[in-house]
């Protein structure tokens, strides 16, 4: 079965762990010539990779410079949100998290000459948040916004959004065995998602012709529980 991303050309931002390096290493798999921009990508067989300060609107726009036109735009770079209850709230920790989740999407979205498709990330602390979670559901949501925004600004270039559960992962840090126990003890399937499986929804919708504005959810079931 030929692949719908055969010769096509992917840029993924923050794509050195996580989610985004399994995305990466899918649509290589799937056919398609990707481009890791990230502060630190590493070196990756078969996969180009070009640094930069994602938190930097200069830096992105000579990153998509030296890259050129692309097929494909994917978004995933993040760092671990950190609880933050009103109490605690502190403006300019909540702004760092929005620099890079959020102002940094527009700044990559704004300097890429893409023309197919762009999938961002969102997830689903703005369906299901917790005490301590006002930050990060507000991020969480306005991303969804922004994913129904610019499917409507940018038509016909498709937009989307991936929206994960906990998923094991870096971004957990490198005891988070508890954490993952904990969660996966309350939802359906029993048991934490794999960056892999998430992988599989942004290569989806990269391929999915009659998807816009979509926000796919791969929870595990958490949002009903």
């Amino acid at each position: 079965m030929k692949s719908t991303l055969d010769g096509q050309r992917v840029a993924i931002l923050g794509g050195s762990s996580g989610i985004g390096l399994a995305t990466a290493h899918a649509a290589r798999d799937a056919g398609a010539q990707v481009t890791i921009v990230s502060r630190k990508p590493g070196p990756q067989h078969g996969i180009a990779t070009h640094p930069a300060d994602l938190t930097d609107p200069a830096a992105v726009a000579d990153a998509f410079t030296a890259i050129g036109q692309i097929d494909h735009l994917v978004y995933t770079a993040g760092e671990p949100l950190e609880l933050m209850t009103l109490t605690d709230f502190d403006r300019d920790r909540a702004r760092s998290f929005f620099g890079l989740r959020y102002f940094s999407v527009l700044d990559a979205v704004k300097a890429a000459d893409v023309t197919t498709s762009i999938t961002l990330t969102t997830g689903i602390a703005k369906d299901r948040p917790g005490p301590g979670w006002a930050v990060a559901a507000s991020i969480c949501g306005a991303v969804e916004a922004l994913t129904k925004a610019l499917a409507v600004e940018l038509a016909p270039v498709r937009v989307n959004a991936v929206s994960p559960g906990v998923v094991r992962s870096p971004l957990w840090g490198p005891d988070a065995s508890q954490l993952y126990a904990d969660v996966a003890a309350t939802l359906p399937l029993q048991r934490v998602g794999e960056v892999e499986e998430i992988a599989h929804a942004y290569l989806y919708l990269m391929t999915q012709p009659w998807a816009t504005g979509t926000i796919l959810t791969v929870d595990g079931g958490t949002v009903i529980a």
